[in-house]
């Protein structure tokens, strides 16, 4: 936790997850000032009034207030120029996956920025939370003993509209990408191989999209570990996000809580209430990762995710897109290439 109070955070975007950065950010006691913008100006200046928060009309505006640090909530395709910019203004960043809308843009982002000191944080809010935490400590501390299987999960309730869709980058680099980096870095190893598989079955938008909306994939990782990922929008009874990591000496589960969306065959369900989406689970998460970026402003901290890691979790998007469309194993250096 950062130990002495920033002058001036200012935050881009101020829809859904947005919004609940400005809450976090302002609640912060090491946080003296928060300003926010959005191209909805009315609705920036809304929450704005409501938070106590300054209101800047524009992202000029926003970047003369003498910031100290910049939070990125607004759409993919603004994120390399807010990113670059706001490291050319040597301001620490921290924006909301992706980097970029696609591999190339990711790039071209990172060679921007690669001489630069000003840190840039890139948002996986799985990090923060204290059940992946608590199994990467398992892993890490030799308790499971040889780790064989990784199993993820991300079910989504419901698919998004088609407008997000069309312009989400596809199920493996908009979904999948917070399972294949929460993997990389609770097993501290790296992907090297995939195969992946999906499937249309719901809304006919998903499938003209050219995107699925389920998939299966199998991950190899460098030290042989097997790693499943399981993804869909249709996932009717909540929103169920879990990783079990299984080892020869024992084994460690995040996810499964007395809100999980499961309900045991033959028991019933163990809950009457479930998560309904990623910003109530993760809430907590949401909260220590601005935190953690708000020590990053102050020189405490490092970066706790790079746009390195993002690139190496966009790498297995790819390879994933890769082989669900040609239909074959891809290898993770075949994109690196």
């Amino acid at each position: 936790m950062p130990s002495r109070r920033t002058s001036t955070i200012g935050l881009a975007g101020t829809g859904r997850i947005g919004t609940l950065h400005a809450e976090t950010l302002t609640a912060l006691p090491t946080v003296a000032t928060v300003v926010l913008t959005d191209a909805d100006t009315d609705r920036a200046h809304t929450v704005a009034t409501d938070l106590g928060a300054e209101f800047a009309p524009d992202l000029d505006a926003l970047f003369a207030a003498d910031l100290d640090g910049l939070v990125i909530a607004t759409g993919t395709d603004s994120h390399p120029e807010l990113i670059t910019r706001a490291v050319d203004a040597g301001i620490p960043v921290f924006c909301e996956k992706p980097v970029a809308a696609d591999l190339a843009g990711t790039l071209a982002v990172i060679e921007h920025i690669e001489n630069s000191s000003v840190p840039v944080q890139i948002g996986f809010q799985r990090r923060f939370d204290a059940g992946y935490r608590a199994v990467r400590g398992a892993i890490s501390s030799g308790r499971l003993g040889r780790l064989h299987t990784v199993r993820a999960t991300t079910l989504d309730p419901a698919p998004p509209p088609a407008e997000y869709i069309a312009r989400s980058g596809g199920l493996f680099r908009d979904c999948g990408v917070h399972d294949f980096d929460i993997i990389r870095w609770v097993t501290g190893r790296e992907v090297v191989e995939v195969c992946a598989l999906g499937a249309n079955r719901g809304e006919e938008f998903i499938a003209e999209a050219g995107d699925v909306d389920t998939a299966a994939v199998v991950l190899r990782l460098d030290d042989g570990t097997l790693a499943t990922v399981s993804l869909t929008r249709y996932n009717g009874t909540g929103y169920d996000v879990r990783l079990e990591a299984l080892g020869s000496e024992g084994n460690a589960v995040v996810g499964v809580d007395g809100v999980a969306p499961l309900d045991p065959v033959g028991a019933g369900r163990t809950a009457s209430y479930f998560y309904t989406g990623f910003l109530e689970r993760f809430r907590s998460a949401y909260a220590e990762e601005l935190s953690a970026f708000v020590a990053v402003v102050t020189g405490e901290l490092d970066s706790p995710c790079s746009p390195i890691d993002a690139l190496e979790a966009c790498y297995v998007a790819e390879a994933c897109e890769l082989s669900r469309r040609a239909g074959r194993a891809v290898e993770v250096s075949e994109i690196r290439d």
